[in-house]
């Protein structure tokens, strides 16, 4: 029997209700953004967050935004890379999870606005994370030991595929990983792809695989930059995986997280009882999201704290 709490209840009967993963499918569709970009970093700026400080800024040619707590700084960064399915996504969704993130651990948070599907296909938002990740530590001279890299779906992905990006040029990686139900498998062959979807409120199967060939743009799946669950993962810092056992990207996490324990990377993996994709990003909402923002924050905490990383 289920566990999950009533608000979570509540909430995945409205996405059902006003059938959310095909409303998310048709943002996701062409010409239903408002720009190649569509980051909302102006907008996430003027959005008033007590406590909190946001600025726009460029990191390594893309534009970014930080999340600062305000009157204080503790040196750690989070480097936030977005979901959407490599085609849309907005700072605004995220204000509350990683307002919430940089006020538990006084770390300020870099979003960054990469490139996106179709106008840039991969390996587009590869080398924007990339170039966002050398930036702060070339250009804002921030020790790759208090650097955390994060993000959730597709930005879960792009976070593994710039730790191996970076691993392969010879950069100093990050302290670890925080990823929220990472796409790691762009083949959409997994067992849960299929079992779970009719199951998951918020992604239709069929959608994200149209996502991921509008993405790959006739590139290999397999690719380990695009799908790094297939990606020699040794050598890769500690990751933090969260997902929901009710979403179609279920085996995306379970997955990486064997095949992680298998090349000799620490690996911390919580499977949600019930829960979505991303459920996370709400914890205005969830008392299960601000458990997990909770966990993360504990993660950054023992990661980027001096000697904590080593």
């Amino acid at each position: 029997m289920s566990t999950i709490s009533l608000q979570s209840r509540v909430l995945i009967a409205l996405m059902r209700a006003i059938d959310l993963r095909h409303r998310l499918g048709r943002i996701a569709r062409l010409g239903e953004r408002t720009d190649p970009h569509g980051g909302g970093i102006i907008q996430a700026a003027r959005a008033r967050r007590p406590g909190l400080l946001v600025t726009a800024t460029d990191a390594g040619g893309s534009p970014a935004g930080w999340i600062a707590p305000v009157g204080a700084n503790s040196g750690a960064v989070i480097y936030y890379l977005h979901g959407g399915s490599y085609t849309f996504g907005k700072m605004t969704t995220y204000l509350d999870m990683l307002g919430r993130l940089v006020r538990a651990t006084r770390a300020h948070a870099l979003w960054l606005d990469y490139r996106l599907a179709p106008e840039c296909p991969f390996p587009a938002a590869v080398d924007d994370a990339l170039a966002g990740y050398r930036w702060l530590i070339e250009q804002e001279g921030v020790d790759p030991k208090r650097i955390i890299i994060a993000g959730d779906s597709a930005g879960g992905g792009l976070a593994l595929a710039t730790l191996l990006a970076a691993r392969d040029a010879g950069i100093a990686l990050p302290a670890g990983a925080a990823l929220l139900s990472p796409w790691t498998d762009l083949t959409g062959e997994s067992a849960t792809a299929i079992s779970r979807a009719r199951v998951d409120p918020m992604l239709v199967g069929a959608r994200i695989a149209h996502a991921g060939q509008t993405y790959l743009a006739g590139a290999d799946p397999r690719n380990p930059l695009a799908s790094p669950l297939f990606a020699d993962l040794r050598g890769l810092p500690p990751l933090l995986i969260h997902v929901g056992d009710a979403e179609t990207l279920l085996d995306d996490s379970r997955l990486l997280a064997e095949r992680a324990h298998a090349a000799g990377v620490e690996v911390t993996l919580h499977v949600w009882d019930g829960l979505f994709h991303v459920f996370p990003i709400f914890p205005t909402w969830l008392p299960e999201a601000r458990k997990a923002v909770a966990e993360m924050a504990s993660f950054i905490l023992a990661r980027t704290s001096e000697g904590g990383g080593t």
